[in-house]
């Protein structure tokens, strides 16, 4: 049997793969490479033990103990810095009444930053054998010893606990005024919320109605105080803002 050649196969012709297509696998290919190293990099400065706490600096706190705000902190101590979110820090502080803002900065490679607002005290209230700090929202905010360690009026605790919106009407009205002034009040009482009255130390009474105008009445009063009258005032009564008396 005669045997016959097989029929060639056929040539695959091979076209040379254009340019541009070639450089765009590269960059894509050196793209993904970069993506894998800045995820890896990511990974460990989140996870590594060398940007871990070992330093927690506070600033702005008066009110507050500095020991009891590193209290409340230290189990940020030995966590890395990339961790730590500033609504950590606020959670911790929450419980602290007298804390009203936080701002926190990692400043690597151990150190969290952490500045604390906060509260500003209107007022005396006495509880105790100690005096309470209050703002103007009646919030407690820490205690003194004495009445002479802050220069702030005097509001009758037994009236506050009795009534909360008048309470709360004085301290309202006494944290709109400036702190020159505050500092010259002795105390601030009232039957209603729309009898506010002040009392100066040098004896002179401030009558203020409601909380309304407050910031107005304020200014008033304030431009009351700076005059120098030709005869001595026993009263200013700023309730009506806009026509004030003074007797």
């Amino acid at each position: 049997m005669v045997a016959r050649d097989q029929p060639a196969a056929p040539t695959v012709l091979q076209f040379p793969e254009p340019p541009g297509r070639k450089i765009r696998r590269r960059i894509w290919v050196g793209v993904a490479v970069v993506l894998v190293l800045v995820a890896g990099a990511i990974g460990v400065l989140v996870f590594s033990p060398l940007l871990a706490v070992k330093t927690i600096s506070v600033q702005g706190t008066g009110l507050v103990p500095a020991g009891k705000i590193d209290e409340l902190l230290a189990p940020l101590a030995g966590k890395p810095l990339p961790q730590i979110a500033e609504s950590d820090v606020r959670s911790l502080l929450a419980g602290v009444p007298a804390v009203a803002d936080v701002k926190v900065e990692a400043r690597p490679p151990s150190e969290l930053a952490v500045r604390i607002t906060e509260r500003v005290p209107v007022a005396l209230l006495k509880a105790g054998k100690r005096y309470a700090l209050v703002d103007e929202e009646g919030r407690q905010l820490a205690s003194v010893k004495s009445r002479q360690a802050a220069k702030l009026p005097l509001i009758n605790a037994a009236k506050a606990k009795k009534d909360p919106d008048v309470f709360r009407t004085i301290t309202a009205v006494l944290g709109a005024l400036p702190p020159k002034v505050l500092a010259r009040l002795d105390h601030a009482s009232a039957n209603s919320v729309d009898s506010v009255q002040l009392q100066l130390k040098d004896g002179t009474s401030v009558l203020w109605g409601n909380a309304e105008q407050r910031e107005l009445k304020a200014k008033v009063l304030e431009a009351l105080l700076k005059a120098d009258p030709e005869v001595p005032v026993q009263v200013f009564d700023v309730s009506t803002p806009t026509r004030p008396v003074t007797r």
